[in-house]
């Protein structure tokens, strides 16, 4: 049976204040999408902020339901910050069945549709299929996979241009006890996935045009990011998001105006968790 998965589609930050930490993207010089109303089931909402591969979704709940508990318990006890990765799949039924046969326990299938303003004042549907994959199976976070099936209200071009001039994900990193092991693990969900090790981090490649995953101990971790505190991040989930883009000046230019303070690292600009709703945000050139 084929691997059905083949890279990393989009991540979420879930928040504590939908709206406030929209206004912190803004600020960054994102753009970000009108704000999409889940289901009353659901209680929850989100922005998107699109790059041409893939994108970065800030979530939030509005009201407490029965459905959203679980996200509510991860706000409680883990904080705000960067809690998922999405996958990139063809089908969402047939990718379950097919993980279920290479020995890879999968859970929550099903779809659902939620209407999108979109920036010209009218309005779409957006319709998903999604599943994830068991606890067990993912060491930090959560890892679920999402089959887009109305592509057109998702990725609309008005959305795709950024005063920063970010233009998609480079990589996402997270804060491991036992990065080698946990990079085995994480490697098995992706078609792709490959280990490697250098310098103190350990990178799962997740396929083509596709963002990797970088693992470290929270000591390397700080010496990528000098005078950050991490602090702010959400615990056993991931911790930072790079970013590219075409114009670091351009970025320095948005942070500025924005009134947010921000630190050179080896690979670019980084911004802390407090400025970016518990996600650590670096910028590097495309």
């Amino acid at each position: 049976m084929t691997h059905p998965v083949k890279g990393i589609d989009h991540c979420f930050a879930l928040v504590d204040d939908l709206d406030a930490a929209a206004a912190q993207y803004a600020a960054l010089g994102f753009t970000l999408s009108p704000r999409g109303i889940h289901s009353a089931a659901k209680g929850t909402a989100n922005y998107t902020i699109m790059f041409p591969e893939d994108y970065f979704e800030l979530l939030g709940v509005l009201q407490p339901t029965e459905l959203n508990a679980p996200r509510r318990e991860m706000l409680a006890t883990m904080g705000q910050g960067l809690h998922a990765i999405a996958c990139r799949i063809d089908n969402a039924e047939q990718a379950a069945e097919a993980l279920t046969e290479l020995g890879i326990a999968t859970q929550g299938l099903g779809s659902f549709s939620r209407p999108v303003p979109l920036p010209d004042g009218t309005e779409g549907i957006a319709s998903f299929s999604t599943v994830s994959f068991t606890p067990d199976e993912v060491p930090l976070g959560m890892v679920f996979m999402c089959q887009h099936k109305t592509r057109d209200t998702v990725w609309v071009p008005d959305l795709l241009d950024h005063a920063n001039t970010a233009c998609g994900l480079d990589a996402i990193l997270a804060v491991s006890d036992t990065p080698e092991a946990d990079a085995q693990r994480l490697a098995r969900l992706w078609a792709d996935g490959t280990v490697s090790a250098e310098d103190g981090l350990v990178r799962i490649d997740t396929g083509p045009s596709s963002a990797p995953l970088l693992l470290c101990t929270t000591a390397r971790m700080a010496t990528l990011f000098p005078g950050v505190d991490l602090s702010g991040t959400a615990k056993g989930a991931f911790t930072a998001m790079r970013v590219k883009v075409r114009d670091l000046q351009a970025v320095k230019a948005c942070l500025t105006a924005g009134n947010v303070r921000f630190c050179e690292t080896g690979a670019g600009l980084a911004v802390g968790p407090e400025f970016s709703a518990g996600v650590l945000l670096e910028f590097v050139p495309a």
